[in-house]
Formats: structure tokens, C-alpha cells, sequence
């Protein structure tokens, strides 16, 4: 967990964009050490290269989308979790339209495939942002913060006025096993009132009880049920496992959430940037831990500067 790792092989993945209804082809490739996750806008000439950082957070409405020069790659947050889930710093996303495949609304799939091609360790230590003193984002109704732990671990809490969901909590200390076990196949939710409100203005035409967990106003309309009693909140932690993502290193400390969401979890990072009395950067070389000069972390220090 140390070290970089990227993916064995090139791979395809074909699904429907959430928004559009449109086929989306998708191939993510292996990246050298320190490039991070970049996306490729296959279907525009020029300026169609998109990292995967805080500072291209474009739009939290509905999902995370990123963008920069004009171009734009919406809904990442289920793909960047598989990559955190599966410990990946590194890999290149080429695609075919402005949105991630939705698959079936959760990030199994992508584990899945990401399982089957395999790993490559890459012989380069990670950065950690370890939390020294506690951040805290609020929007007067959700708030989310992170606060010191000796590791990475993870509460949220939900609460909705619907008797099948209604207040959930999930707390979990972070690692790929629990991951996989709890959290990657608990799918995206909404309510049967938003959807149609969505898709008679143009949005949300790809998504479906194949992609997402929907409710009425009284119980779940998929006759397959829930995969587990607490989907919900398992959805939220896979979410925010994705937006953290952007802030290119893992975190050792504590995420803690209520009613927490996209925009909050966007707005944390970015407070925690500019706090920098807060937070210090660490590897681990043979073992040992070592903390990062300024110098040795020069770009980022320079998205930091761009935040502020």
C-alpha cells in the first residue's frame, strides 16, 4: 500500500452515459509512476486532457464533474472510488463522450474489471496527507470534516424523510477487503418524483431500475430489492470515497459525514488545502515513515496556490 501501482493492461469498457442514454466506450490504460488518474476526451480535437485533481472540480450538481479548457468528463466518482478501493494511483481513461459509463449505478463493475486485468506495483512511494488538526465544511443543514486517526477510516451518516431509508449510519477504517465487501456494490438512489422531473428536461435519459436504486413514496420499486438493508448509506461512503480521490494522495485521518454530499465533500478538501497548519505529507520507504519537503512536492504545492 506504500507504493504506486497502475494497472497491468490496457482494457474496454463499453455502458450508457446517465445523462445522455448514449452508448459510451471507455478504455483505461496503464500510467507511469507520479502521472495520477488523467481522462482523454477521445471525441474532441485538442484540449482534451483532464486530470483527475481537486482544481478541476467544474460542477458537484448531481455528480462530480471535472474539467478544464472547455472540456468536460462528468460523473467520475464511482470510478475514481474503484480506483481507490483497489489502491491505483495511476492510470490514463480514454473515452468516447463527457460521462463515465453509469454501469449498474454502483462501482462493482469497475472492480471488478479491474481485478481481472490485474496490478502493476510501481517502484515509487506514495504521498500521504496525514490530519494533524481537525477541518470542518457546513452547508447549515450537512456538514463533513476530517479529523486526526492513526488511519484512514470513514463515518456518514443520512437522513431521509422516506420509511425505507430514513436515518443510516456506516463506520468503517478503510482497506481494500472491507471495500470490496461493503462498500463497491452498493448502487446510486433517488426518488421516483426526481427522476421523472429530471428526464422531462433532458437529464438523467440513461438511467433506469438497471442502474439505480429507486424509490416511490413508499417503498423500492426495483423487484430485486436492496442488496443489503443499509445501501444507502454504503452508496454516500462509496461516493465520498471517490470525491477524496481528488486530492491526489490518500488521507490518514477520519472522514466523518452527515448529510453529507459531492458539494460538501469538494468544499472539505478544498478548506483542508488552505489550511495547511492542519495536515503534513509523509512516505513510507522501507517501512519507515519520512515527511516530504516543499521542494519534493512543487506541483502540489502549486494546485494548493491555485485553490487559494
Amino acid at each position: 500500500m506504500y507504493l504506486q501501482k497502475t494497472i497491468r493492461t490496457k482494457v474496454n469498457c463499453d455502458g450508457i452515459g446517465l445523462h445522455t442514454g448514449r452508448k459510451v466506450r471507455m478504455t483505461i490504460k496503464p500510467a507511469a509512476a507520479d502521472q495520477g488518474v488523467v481522462f482523454v476526451r477521445k471525441d474532441i480535437r485538442g484540449n482534451n486532457i483532464i486530470k483527475a485533481e481537486l482544481t478541476n472540480v467544474s460542477d458537484t450538481t448531481l455528480a462530480t464533474t471535472l474539467g478544464t479548457n472547455g472540456a468536460t468528463v462528468s460523473t467520475v466518482e464511482h470510478l475514481l472510488s474503484a480506483f481507490s478501493g483497489m489502491g491505483i494511483s495511476n492510470a490514463t481513461v480514454e473515452i468516447n463522450s463527457f460521462e463515465i459509463p453509469i454501469m449498474d449505478g454502483s462501482a462493482l463493475p469497475f472492480v471488478d474489471i479491474l481485478k481481472n486485468i490485474g496490478v502493476t506495483v510501481q517502484e515509487k512511494p506514495r504521498n500521504f496527507m496525514v490530519i494533524e488538526k481537525p477541518v470542518s465544511v457546513s452547508d447549515g443543514e450537512g456538514q463533513a470534516m476530517l479529523i486526526p486517526s492513526p488511519e484512514f477510516k470513514l463515518t456518514y451518516d443520512i437522513d431521509f424523510n422516506h420509511p425505507v431509508v430514513e436515518k443510516q449510519s456506516f463506520h468503517m477504517a478503510f482497506s481494500q477487503d472491507i471495500y470490496e465487501r461493503e462498500i463497491c456494490a452498493a448502487r446510486t438512489f433517488g426518488f421516483l418524483r426526481d427522476v421523472e422531473y429530471l428526464q422531462a428536461r433532458g437529464l438523467a435519459l440513461g438511467g433506469s431500475l438497471k442502474n439505480a436504486v429507486v424509490l416511490d413514496d413508499e417503498k423500492v420499486i426495483n423487484k430485486e430489492g436492496l442488496r443489503c438493508p443499509d445501501e444507502f448509506v454504503k452508496h454516500k461512503v462509496l461516493d465520498a470515497i471517490g470525491d477524496l480521490y481528488l486530492l491526489g494522495m490518500p488521507i490518514i485521518g477520519h472522514f466523518i459525514a452527515y448529510k453529507s454530499g459531492h458539494k460538501l465533500n469538494n468544499l472539505l478538501l478544498r478548506e483542508l488545502l488552505v489550511r495547511s497548519d492542519c495536515w503534513r505529507i509523509i512516505q513510507y520507504c522501507n517501512g519507515e515513515e519520512h515527511e516530504e519537503s516543499v521542494d519534493d512536492l512543487h506541483s502540489f504545492w502549486a494546485s494548493v496556490a491555485s485553490v487559494r
